[in-house]
């Protein structure tokens, strides 16, 4: 259990670690390009972790090693699928940004993968990327109840032609099958259903696709078409951006208790869409400057409001907690695959903020939030969810401060985390 007491001041710079989203892709799409790739700034965390241990299993040579940017990551690419002769079981804990993207790539490789993880992963929805794949010729099977890991598959040949794709529980679905249509025998046109979620993620499955030679004609939000009996092609160097989910806690802290908070990583240029997280801030009072590649906040006065947060699920727990700082309530809607991460984060998220006093009603797709009069001191269970963890940091900031439980599962994707955090506390 990790106490934070009160802080009554944010102020510093944070050089944010390597995206979780983009380093998890480009490690695999590095591994079935042509040629040899370096990736810099590579995040490394439990979630990485396992996406580099199953490519190793997988026959994909690399090595790495820590430099001043972090860590490097050179991978010699395979040119194509991947082809193991006997059978390979792959451990992926609750990494959904490994078991999602490697089901797809699998399906359409040579060998025989058993994909397992923890127990929270199998509680994690995959069907509808089980079920666009099969219609493609994958040979997919579930090892315990339908629609959900641990899986069973015999590596084939993708067919190609049309596909359609249900979008509305997961966008990780979605970029998964993209990102393993060009191993196809020929083009496929690909239909999103469904009430998309966290569309920002789909485009920056495509421009990393880009980056790796892979063009794939984008008809309409819906609609796309992806080249078959393609190659991934290395783009020699590629450094992974800063973390525009982590970012969130900073920037959350300078617009509580700011002084001014500068996250260094993402910015303008960013590919990611978490970086509207500022934009959220910025309606809700605080100050905030943009730079190409680095963003700083500043106090206001912060009013709560309501907010669709389907583009931005992740960072939007983070609202969730700035909203007991906030004057008047404020309603977070439409983030109902809150529900399908490394926890219910909506029942776990009211269940949390109840306990500093705030009046919390939980709707099937949000939250909404009325503040306390004074914020309570309170025990934060995290769930062995890491954005549990560092979205009530924040509450350091309230004169009772905050005791968490199982900090230590920050591990997931920022190790380093409440190091960092600290450094821009002060009394």
């Amino acid at each position: 259990m990790l106490a934070l007491e009160y802080q009554s001041r944010a102020e510093g710079s944070v050089n944010l670690p390597g995206s979780k989203s983009i380093a998890n892709r480009a490690l695999l799409l590095a591994a079935m390009a042509q040629g040899e790739t370096i990736l810099q700034s590579v995040l490394d965390s439990d979630d990485t972790r396992h996406m580099r241990n199953a490519l190793r299993k997988l026959g994909v040579n690399y090595t790495e090693q820590h430099n001043a940017q972090g860590l490097e990551v050179r991978i010699q690419g395979r040119a194509g699928g991947f082809s193991i002769a006997d059978s390979a079981e792959l451990f992926l804990g609750n990494a959904g940004t490994a078991m999602r993207p490697l089901t797809a790539a699998l399906a359409a490789s040579q060998g025989i993968f058993r994909l397992t993880g923890e127990e929270r992963m199998y509680e994690r929805p995959i069907g509808p990327l089980v079920d666009a794949l099969r219609l493609l010729g994958a040979d997919i099977n579930y090892l315990q109840e339908a629609g959900y890991p641990p899986l069973l598959i015999h590596g084939a040949s993708l067919q190609g032609g049309r596909v359609s794709i249900d979008g509305s529980l997961s966008s990780q679905f979605v970029s998964a099958l993209l990102m393993a249509l060009p191993l196809a025998n020929e083009d496929t046109v690909v239909e999103l259903t469904g009430d998309l979620v966290s569309l920002p993620y789909i485009q920056l499955t495509l421009d990393l696709m880009s980056r790796f030679g892979i063009q794939v004609q984008q008809v309409d939000t819906r609609h796309f078409i992806v080249p078959g009996k393609s190659s991934y092609q290395s783009p020699g160097e590629f450094v992974v951006e800063g973390d525009a989910s982590s970012a969130s806690y900073f920037l959350a802290a300078g617009a509580i208790a700011g002084g001014t908070v500068t996250v260094k990583g993402t910015g303008l240029a960013s590919l990611q869409g978490d970086k509207a997280f500022a934009e959220i801030l910025e309606q809700m009072g605080a100050q905030v400057a943009w730079g190409q590649n680095h963003i700083s906040v500043s106090r206001g006065e912060l009013q709560g409001g309501h907010f669709d947060l389907n583009a931005i699920p992740d960072a939007a727990m983070t609202i969730a907690t700035t909203a007991l700082f906030a004057k008047g309530p404020t309603e977070i809607r439409n983030v109902y695959n809150w529900r399908l991460k490394e926890t219910d984060r909506l029942h776990a998220m009211a269940t949390e903020l109840r306990k500093t006093g705030a009046e919390v009603t939980e709707y099937d797709d949000g939250l909404r939030i009325v503040p306390p009069a004074v914020i309570q001191r309170a025990r934060v269970a995290t769930y062995n969810d890491h954005r549990m963890a560092m979205c009530f940091s924040l509450l350091t900031f309230a004169p009772a401060g905050v005791e968490i439980e199982d900090a230590q599962c920050c591990d997931k994707t920022y190790p380093e985390f409440f190091q960092d955090f600290s450094a821009i506390c002060h009394n």
